[in-house]
């Protein structure tokens, strides 16, 4: 899952742009990105032609040094699958069932 970040001049926010790539979606026809960020609801994100899924996110960076983030992929028939995004800045333990993928926001 591709990441991208810009940080914004103007606010303490980073414009965080998370892409999963077609060959991670497992022909899911919905992902939902969980974040810490913002206290864990779900952010849809939207299905492009070519398969990927992307979302745009402004991210404070006022807040705390670092944030997590899994993504959720809604399967047919309702079944749900948790994945750590590939390029994650780091990982760390969940508390549960393995790892969540770690956004660095301090510059």
């Amino acid at each position: 899952m591709p990441l991208k970040k810009q940080y914004l001049k103007s606010k303490p926010e980073v414009k965080v742009t998370f892409e999963v790539e077609k060959e991670a979606t497992q022909d899911a026809e919905q992902i939902f990105l969980l974040a810490e960020f913002n206290q864990w609801q779900p952010i849809e994100m939207s299905k492009l032609k070519s398969g990927k899924f992307k979302t745009v996110v402004n991210v404070p960076t006022d807040q705390q040094d670092a944030y997590q983030f899994k993504y959720k992929l809604c399967l047919e028939g309702g079944a749900e699958a948790y994945d750590n995004d590939w390029e994650a800045d780091a990982y760390q333990p969940n508390g549960v069932d393995g790892d969540n993928s770690v956004l660095q926001v301090a510059q």
